[in-house]
């Protein structure tokens, strides 16, 4: 077995994978692949975020194509099976698998970094190919080619993590470009090349002329008109409802809702408009019975707070009207591998919506679901954020003086906010005062589910607090520039806003009292004004 060349690695990797119990089948991958085999369009390079399934997609391309292994029972289980071309390719072809991110021992430089890779690939090719005289001098390109002429055999590719030296600190920029030549040399215009994949995060620039890797046809995360593999990483929402229903069957007492699953990690999205959710945090939340931050705790998810602190006065506004749930209209550009620096707001969230931090559609860009508004909101205290932070940090006050329907104090801090002077508190809208609303209540969402223009009644309530036990008091919040807080409260009353919260049942039903909130600013006066009063739910019934 060599290092690179027709090794099981990747094999008993991907058959470990298949054997978890929330195991989902992606074997429609290859159904993309065959028909790029030997032509034109045989390179493809798919980029997505941490824990999207992308070094597991390369485990089973590497493993079904390898001849170096003996994969037919573990994919006779699963739906490509069913393809006319299962038997024509299943371990019939020659693979490279190389993973990118494996350092050598006391690595230090580019040299030594890359020398072991050739060391390696050379070494398989000179022992599995004697009678070519390879010899372990030669250039690699050189030798396949010799291996192709002599036999007419031919490789398929599969590198996984190719933008490593994109991240690590050991390479600078020059190594980093004697690496995209040395990908150059050894795929570009080579007979030998079957199938060059290669998977990462970083996007290549393939749509610069002058680009090493411009003939690579790529898929990546910002890709708003291409469907093609945009189901084969992540999960879909049939995917996640059936693995959901497994975990239900075998949990004695589930610990939360399919609907709740989906609030916590849905929010990406094909091509087509169908749901993707990040798969690392769905598995881990059923084997762990347990909603939590999976996914953006791993690896240095640090970076969200890079990426904005890079440029904070352009992109300060945008977070905290995004924390507030809207979606932003910004135009993406190519963020790549040999483009990493951050010039305008473009850029950053361009890299941002790379690295799965936001997620887009129609040209519009938001946070994609709860797991990663609760790193937003921490970055939002972070006193790098200034007055922003120093309201964050009032918001259990707001919340307590809500709750107490101490108006006195809710006004006070509402002022404070706008004496601060916001950028984003123009006050031309009730958007505006959403947004701060998200701010001087954002500890709230610790133990309370927050829904934004939620459905209720005979309309859509501003917000309504949905309370996490053990806390029981839900709210209903109604926001009105030049109108007087009574009005707002009257309009909750009238639109029966609370029958949502009474047709709640089970767990979920509200067992405490409900308290209507009026959040109310004068333009004129400069003021803010708030009334809080409890709603009699045992009253209250559709007319």
């Amino acid at each position: 077995m060599g290092y690179y060349l027709n090794n099981n690695v990747c094999y008993e990797a991907y058959k470990y994978i298949t054997q978890m119990e929330y195991f989902v089948d992606k074997s429609e991958i290859l159904e993309e692949l065959f028909p790029v085999l030997n032509t034109e369009n045989r390179f493809v390079c798919i980029t997505r975020p941490r824990r999207f399934g992308k070094t597991a997609a390369a485990n089973l391309i590497s493993s079904f194509f390898s001849r170096g292994c003996d994969s037919r029972e573990l994919f006779f289980r699963l739906k490509i099976k069913d393809n006319p071309h299962f038997e024509e390719h299943i371990n019939r072809h020659n693979v490279i698998f190389i993973d990118f991110s494996k350092m050598p021992f006391l690595c230090e430089d580019y040299n030594t970094y890359i020398s072991a890779v050739v060391k390696k690939l050379m070494k398989d090719l000179a022992e599995q190919y004697p009678q070519c005289g390879v010899t372990e001098t030669e250039a690699p390109w050189d030798a396949l080619e010799m291996i192709r002429s002599k036999t007419g055999e031919r490789f398929i590719f599969v590198m996984d993590e190719w933008d490593f030296i994109f991240h690590d600190n050991t390479f600078d920029e020059k190594d980093q470009f004697k690496f995209l030549r040395f990908l150059q040399n050894l795929l570009k215009s080579q007979a030998y090349v079957e199938m060059a994949y290669m998977t990462g995060i970083l996007p290549i620039a393939k749509y610069s002329s002058g680009s090493p890797l411009n003939m690579f046809n790529e898929y990546t995360m910002a890709d708003t008109g291409i469907a093609r593999f945009s189901t084969c990483f992540g999960f879909t929402d049939k995917e996640v409802l059936d693995l959901y229903q497994k975990y239900s069957a075998v949990t004695e007492k589930a610990g939360f809702s399919f609907q709740e699953l989906k609030i916590w990690y849905d929010g990406y999205q094909t091509a087509d408009g169908e749901s993707v959710y990040n798969p690392r945090s769905v598995i881990r939340a059923l084997s762990e019975n347990h909603l939590g931050t999976y996914w953006s705790s791993t690896g240095p998810y640090d970076e969200i707070f890079f990426y904005i602190n890079h440029n904070l006065h352009e992109v300060k506004e945008d977070i905290v009207r995004m924390v507030a749930g809207e979606w932003i209209e910004v135009s993406i550009k190519n963020f790549t591998a040999e483009t990493m620096e951050l010039h305008s707001r473009e850029d950053i969230f361009s890299a941002m919506l790379v690295y799965g931090m936001l997620t887009h559609k129609d040209g519009k860009i938001a946070i994609p679901n709860k797991e990663l508004m609760l790193k937003y909101e921490e970055v939002l205290q972070r006193r790098e954020m200034g007055y922003i932070a120093k309201l964050a940090k009032r918001s259990q006050e707001m919340l307590h003086a809500t709750l107490q329907r101490d108006t006195r104090t809710m006004e006070e801090i509402l002022s404070l906010a706008h004496d601060t002077e916001i950028p984003i508190l123009n006050y031309s809208s009730e958007s505006d005062l959403s947004a701060l609303v998200n701010l001087v209540y954002l500890s709230a969402r610790d133990s309370y589910r927050i829904e934004r223009e939620d459905r209720a009644g005979k309309g859509y309530a501003d917000f309504i607090f949905y309370p996490i036990p053990p806390v029981e008091t839900a709210l209903i919040l109604e926001l009105k520039v030049d109108a007087e807080p009574e009005t707002a409260l009257e309009q909750i009353q009238e639109k029966k806003y609370a029958l949502r919260l009474k047709e709640m049942t089970g767990e979920r039903k509200v067992k405490g009292r409900v308290l209507a909130a009026a959040l109310t600013y004068d333009r004129k006066t400069k003021t803010h004004r708030c009334a809080v009063k409890e709603l009699d739910m045992s009253s209250l019934q559709y007319r």
